[in-house]
């Protein structure tokens, strides 16, 4: 540890320490308060206030809602990533800190994701002698497809920034224990959407037609077989049916059928080829029914892949924050997590922060959902001792060459930008 890190890391430390209060007021202020993807304007008026009382410049996304923030001048610049978008689930809890807002919930942990973030940049804005600039993002929309991370590379606001962190609750292990993995530790989400036509018919003659339910059939078993076998199974990639309709009579062969799943895949290669893959799948089964076939794909969100680099400078921050003995490797998870668009302008990861305080598991993504807000205060130490290390190896020379050219203003990822937002969640 550099005496930089040592002193600044220490002083973080300190101000947490004297701050726990005022960080679980302030995520219990957001989870009353949930907005969800792009409607979140109070969110981010709270926080722009937040952010101007401690004397910090923080800038609206070009979105409307979200803010970038610099803490501390110069480069290296290090980007710290919080999601601040709600779900539309109702809130199960009996708590006095309960959503406000009927129909929406912060069950997916974005409220501490935000609140360890603005911790960050309130304890470092603290702080004097930072070696270089912690850029601060406060994302609208993570639970939308695309995801709104393709807004924040699209804006520019990653220009210039060698690497990106983020975290993600994790009820699935203790507060105060920290979660790590090098490479893919989520997955690619995209959307399929599978429509059988034919003209129907009497029960009775199926011969006489193209019995669409069948056909159905053939499709949910066939076609995930299938894949199994054009793909490395390395590649982790999955379809699972998840809705299935067709008829209404016992006696009627239907005219129309419908089929909706998710495919997913943990390696970003094998991603850029899923969608061609899944067509060619499909409609080679439906030709052998005579069914008429229409694909409807929906492209979702990349496979969040942990740099090895990122990962080493998480898991320093992570030693001195909760030690070796409550930092585990992070099991891969086929959920969808937008932070891996940041991918495609520089280094990423991705870390897993433990909220579980025992008793019953309370799982993301359920009205039910709540954490151990011990473990705020733990992000907080972890961001912002890897920031400090991030700056510090960033500014150091290269021992094989200069450093790489600053990343550049690039158009939106993904192809799906223009289309309408998909309502139904996309996470596993």
């Amino acid at each position: 540890m550099t005496p930089v890190v040592e002193k600044l890391g220490a002083a973080v430390d300190e101000w947490v320490a004297s701050n726990q209060a005022a960080l679980s007021s302030t995520r219990r202020h957001l989870h009353a308060h949930p907005e969800l993807g792009y409607a979140e304007f109070e969110t981010t008026s709270f926080l722009e206030q937040r952010l101007r009382h401690h004397g910090l410049t923080p800038r609206r996304l070009p979105t409307g809602t979200g803010l970038t923030v610099d803490v501390g001048s110069g480069g290296p610049v290090v980007v710290l990533r919080g999601d601040i978008d709600a779900l539309p689930l109702a809130d199960l809890k009996d708590v006095p800190y309960a959503s406000t807002r009927e129909g929406l919930a912060h069950a997916c942990g974005h409220d501490v994701h935000t609140t360890v973030v603005l911790g960050v940049a309130v304890a470092l804005a603290s702080l004097d002698g930072l070696p270089g600039t912690v850029r601060c993002v406060f994302q609208p929309a993570e639970e939308t497809v695309p995801g709104g991370a393709t807004e924040v590379v699209a804006s520019g606001v990653l220009d210039g920034a060698s690497r990106a962190f983020a975290l993600h609750c994790d009820p699935s292990i203790p507060a105060g224990t920290i979660g790590l993995r090098t490479g893919p530790i989520t997955a690619a989400c995209d959307r399929m959407d599978v429509t059988l036509t034919g003209p129907g018919g009497h029960t009775a003659r199926p011969q006489l037609t193209v019995d669409l339910v069948d056909a159905l059939g053939r499709l949910i078993t066939d076609v995930p077989g299938l894949l199994s076998r054009q793909v490395d199974p390395r590649t982790g990639m999955s379809l699972v049916w998840g809705a299935v309709n067709a008829g209404v009579a016992a006696n009627a062969i239907p005219q129309r059928g419908q089929l909706r799943g998710t495919v997913r895949v943990l390696d970003r290669d094998a991603w850029k080829g899923a969608e061609e893959l899944m067509r060619s799948l499909v409609e080679r089964v439906a030709a052998t029914t005579g069914a008429e076939v229409d694909v409807d794909y929906i492209r979702g969100v990349p496979p969040v892949v942990n740099d090895p680099r990122a990962v080493a400078l998480l898991r320093t921050a992570a030693l001195e924050t909760v030690g070796s003995d409550h930092l585990v490797l992070s099991p891969q998870s086929m959920g969808g997590e937008d932070f891996g668009w940041f991918a495609d302008v520089m280094p990423i990861a991705l870390a897993r922060l433990g909220t579980h305080g025992g008793g019953p598991p309370l799982d993301l993504h359920r009205g039910t959902f709540d954490v151990d807000e011990r473990a705020i205060g733990v992000g907080v130490r972890l961001l912002a001792r890897t920031a400090l290390h991030a700056l510090v190896a960033d500014a150091a020379p290269s021992s094989t060459g200069p450093p790489p050219p600053a990343r550049t203003r690039r158009p939106a990822p993904g192809d799906t930008a223009g289309r309408p937002v998909d309502e139904e969640p996309h996470r596993g």
